[in-house]
């Protein structure tokens, strides 16, 4: 069988459908893919350029749905981007050559002087006294007792065995494992509640512990191994960094894309997909393919999926519709501003905001020139995600979701500056040039007309009126709620040329993250490679990162677990020899 007679279409075009379209294509398929937005492709990973803020020839300010963010452990999306051409300036090279290094990380407070550490462990003698020198003077609000859990419950994490994790920490909520209910709000703001919203806008009290516990655990082995980056991002707007190459590289490889598509039904014959009905300036039409991927995330997919006649063939897909409640809010918002401030030369977590911020001050990564875009008059941007929006401000007294445009950005603008502005005022009203809400977020009016939206320089001409206008999310984020592994699908159907590939695919990452959504779309290449009787290679897909020195304390924990024991902390000395010998002999 010639692999060039085989035709795939996938539906979607963010991280997961470009992911599918670059590892097919390589192989040989035909690909085709439909994406609902007019001219961007991406998903949540795109940059969004801001209408009306460009005079010529300058371009539109970049806004986006969230700032990036490429930690040590991701592996997938990064070999990917290592096969994308880019033209650089001076010679070629590929996009992965655009993620820059974040030395430093913050956790800032109200009113209290942030707490400022290194992404990895020093690499010099001088390095680890001038980070014990800073340790000793911060203040966590943790009491001695509340220090050592933490590291117990860290050292839980590390030593568990698998089977325990997928077991009994998928039923096990984050709050109930961290104990935080009998603890400080200090605890519960820089341990339990704080990590948990940035790092993946889950609730403690219902997002479970082994997905929390599996990426702390890979963060804090990035940070000690010397020889990896912490935490990257691109060094500029998303869009022209990574995406618009990745499209053009697809294209250049005769990939179609068609944008302002919209996939709503499959259509069946002989117990297969036969074709998609694709909805385009209310036109709709039939496509035949020999394969379909579905890669559009999970409240999208839940309605085309849920059909008598696709159920019939596979009822398992009933579960998309129930999954697709377990998402959260997590959204960008940009501030532009005339005067660049740096704040911290990596990505800051804002632990005690009532909206859990996080934020990234942008230019001082970027080798772009901020003059080019707009007007020119914005020298510095401040990029924030915004994970809880059910929680009342500080300001405007409401949850986000029930404020209008000005109040989330008043309120937001408000929190930064007073976890920032200590001791010294950092933020300024008059620094300010304007501000941009990912526009996922739907309001019910927009309260900005286009010729204040252009200028829009003083923060003070935001005036909270109107009613409560938030009414919808169009991109909300899936989080793994306890319980939920089981119904998740995995990329291969019952229905024999039908595939997944999206972040709530069963996969080794299990986070809705790029890093999960490239996963999904090599499992989903790799089940047509097997269905299709294709020679081409597989995708290759790597487990999560397990420590060779940590192998003896999990084989002590696997032995407890299988005689219905829980956890015990192993500190012997002989078991710590043991996983060094084990270590040295695996390296």
């Amino acid at each position: 069988m010639n692999e060039n007679e085989r035709h795939v279409i996938i539906i979607g075009g963010g991280v997961a459908g470009m992911s599918a379209a670059h590892e097919l294509v390589e192989r040989g398929f035909k690909v085709t893919v439909f994406e609902r937005q007019e001219k961007l492709c991406g998903g949540k990973a795109r940059s969004i350029p801001i209408n009306g803020t460009a005079t010529s020839p300058s371009k539109e300010l970049p806004g986006e749905h969230g700032f990036r963010f490429f930690p040590g452990f991701y592996k997938h999306i990064i070999d990917t981007m290592k096969r994308i051409p880019f033209k650089g300036d001076l010679d070629e090279k590929c996009v992965a050559d655009n993620l820059v290094d974040c030395p430093n990380m913050m956790m800032a407070r109200a009113n209290t002087i942030p707490i400022v550490l290194p992404s990895h462990l020093p690499r010099s003698i001088k390095g680890i006294r001038d980070l014990l020198e800073k340790i000793k003077i911060f203040d966590t609000g943790l009491s001695e007792e509340e220090k050592k859990l933490i590291a117990l419950k860290l050292w839980q994490l590390l030593t568990s065995c698998k089977d325990r994790r997928f077991n009994e920490y998928e039923r096990t909520g984050w709050w109930e494992f961290t104990e935080a209910a009998v603890h400080s709000e200090a605890y519960r703001t820089v341990f339990v509640d704080g990590l948990t919203r940035t790092l993946v806008a889950a609730k403690a009290e219902t997002c479970n512990t082994k997905t929390n516990g599996d990426i702390l655990v890979q963060l804090m082995f990035n940070m000690v191994d010397p020889t990896r980056h912490t935490d990257r991002i691109l060094s500029g707007p998303t869009n022209e960094k990574w995406l618009t190459p990745w499209l053009d590289y697809l294209r250049s490889k005769n990939v179609c894309f068609n944008f302002a598509s919209e996939a709503i039904d499959f259509e069946v014959k002989e117990r297969k997909i036969a074709s998609v009905k694709i909805k385009k300036d209310d036109l709709i039409s039939s496509h035949e393919a020999d394969y379909f991927i579905c890669a559009v995330p999970v409240e999208r997919a839940a309605p085309i999926l849920n059909q008598r006649h696709l159920l019939e063939l596979d009822p398992n897909l009933k579960f998309t519709d129930t999954l697709k409640k377990s998402v959260a809010w997590m959204n960008g918002i940009q501030f532009y501003l005339r005067e660049d401030v740096k704040i911290v030369d990596g990505h800051i977590i804002l632990s005690d905001s009532p909206w859990s911020l996080t934020a990234i001050s942008q230019a001082q990564f970027w080798n772009v020139s901020l003059s080019d875009y707009g007007d020119g008059k914005v020298k510095g941007i401040i990029s924030v995600d915004v994970s809880n929006w059910e929680k009342n401000g500080l300001l405007v007294n409401k949850p986000a979701n029930k404020c209008n445009k000005c109040e989330v950005i008043l309120e937001v603008w408000y929190q930064l500056k007073i976890s920032f502005n200590t001791p010294v005022a950092i933020l300024e009203d008059e620094n300010l040039f304007m501000a941009f809400i990912d526009d996922s977020i739907i309001f019910s009016e927009d309260l900005f007309d286009e010729e204040k939206r252009k200028s829009n320089c003083d923060i003070n001409t935001f005036v909270p009126y109107g009613a409560n206008t938030v009414i919808e999310n169009e991109e909300p984020l899936l989080v793994n709620e306890i319980n939920t592994w089981s119904i998740r699908n995995d990329s291969r159907t019952s229905i024999s040329n039908l595939f997944l590939a999206s972040d709530y695919v069963r996969s080794f990452t299990d986070l809705a993250t790029m890093e999960g959504a490239n996963e999904a779309a090599r499992r989903a290449t790799n089940n047509i490679i097997d269905v299709s009787g294709s020679k081409a290679k597989y995708c290759k897909i790597w487990d999560i990162h397990e420590p060779k020195w940590l192998l003896f304390s999990k084989y002590l924990d696997k032995r407890r677990y299988k005689k219905g024991l829980s956890w015990k902390s192993h500190e012997l000395w002989w078991v710590k020899l043991i996983n060094y010998i084990i270590y040295l002999f695996r390296k």
